[in-house]
């Protein structure tokens, strides 16, 4: 059974805050967090763009969060003196050098410090691996990845049986409350978890299977 966690807007505030702080990763000096029946707003600046999705993951992981919203800008990276076709020319080299992106099938655009990737790959983790390939880059404010994924032949009862034997495989997550739908190449998450990290955990292992194309994530967090 999913045990239901109940925390107040005042607590969880304070406890997200915590949490933030306590990771040494992250300044949360200038962060401010808000509740509201469970939904936590982060909002305020950081340094770097990995520093916001280290933030966002942080809060994540505090019990009675259902739900998180980022509206934390990066910091003007002025100081770093990156100019557009300096980031580009990098993005292209990290890209060129990542072992998990294939070769030539991403494109970079970079306007105002923005990173832009398209094109397209087989597997998520290939587009996600080129995200975070031009993510840490000094003078990046934000990385829009809309690169494809190319669907490929599919068994849909095979593909759902091997998602369920990963689901039920996995020490994070209540196989008896998850249930993955699978139509073709989407993979469709219901039931209900306990934390937003369980429900990011079980996204993951929907895209690790061979062939997915789209996860939509209608898990309930129940806190």
């Amino acid at each position: 059974m999913t045990q239901t966690v109940q925390v107040s807007d005042k607590d969880l505030r304070t406890n997200v805050t915590n949490e933030l702080t306590f990771d040494s990763s992250i300044d949360a000096a200038h962060l401010v967090v808000l509740a509201n029946a469970g939904v936590v707003t982060l909002s305020g600046d950081v340094g770097t763009l990995p520093e916001r999705h280290t933030a966002k993951r942080a809060a994540m992981r505090v019990a009675g969060v259902q739900a998180v919203t980022v509206d934390i800008v990066v910091r003007d990276p002025g100081a770093f003196g990156a100019r557009d076709s300096d980031i580009a020319e990098a993005a292209n080299q990290m890209l060129g050098w990542a072992v998990d992106v294939p070769s030539d099938a991403v494109t970079v655009e970079v306007r105002n410090r923005v990173v832009t990737l398209s094109g397209t790959v087989t597997r998520h983790y290939e587009r996600e691996a080129a995200a975070r390939a031009v993510m840490y880059l000094k003078g990046v404010t934000a990385v829009s990845n809309t690169i494809r994924l190319m669907a490929t032949a599919s068994a849909s009862d095979d593909l759902k049986a091997a998602i369920g034997s990963a689901i039920r495989r996995n020490a994070q997550l209540d196989a008896e409350q998850v249930e993955a739908e699978v139509n073709g190449t989407e993979v469709t998450l219901r039931g209900a978890v306990r934390s937003c990290a369980e429900r990011r955990q079980a996204e993951n292992v929907a895209w690790s299977g061979a062939g997915v194309t789209s996860v939509k994530n209608q898990l309930t967090v129940t806190a």
